[in-house]
């Protein structure tokens, strides 16, 4: 079993599709093993994205990451970080639509940057992912 963060974005809280996003993972079989109900600070995204710092959308980012609240989840299951990328579909949600019709952010995300969720891609950086939003005695 493994274990994959994702973040269901500001934009698509915004647009109460949350509640579709979790359940698309459960009945992809995924178990949830955390979840957290939080808004971002300018800090605390900054050190969450650090491994973006030098790019230039890295401030856009943070910038869009505190603009509303967000649901973090730490997923269990099978090759979970692979199967999870699957499931989002590519960075660009219009990209999405053309290759992966029925990702998360093909149906959710509007462009490159509001995308709909995050999703760790590779052990490092779920592992990483997951201290910085959740301490051990928060997962079950």
């Amino acid at each position: 079993m493994e274990r994959t963060l994702i973040i269901v974005k500001p934009d698509a809280f915004e647009k109460g599709a949350v509640g579709k996003i979790i359940d698309r993972f459960i009945q992809e079989g995924f178990r949830i093993r955390a979840m957290k109900l939080f808004r971002f600070t300018q800090d605390q995204a900054k050190g969450f994205y650090i491994v973006h710092k030098d790019r230039p959308f890295y401030n856009e980012l943070v910038e869009f990451m505190t603009s509303g609240p967000v649901v973090a989840c730490v997923l269990e299951g099978e090759n979970a970080i692979s199967r999870v990328r699957e499931i989002i579909g590519p960075t660009d949600s219009e990209e999405a639509r053309r290759s992966a019709p029925n990702s998360i952010r093909a149906l959710y995300g509007t462009d490159k940057g509001k995308n709909a969720i995050h999703a760790s891609d590779s052990p490092e950086s779920a592992q990483y992912e997951i201290s910085f939003i959740f301490s051990n005695l928060e997962i079950v």
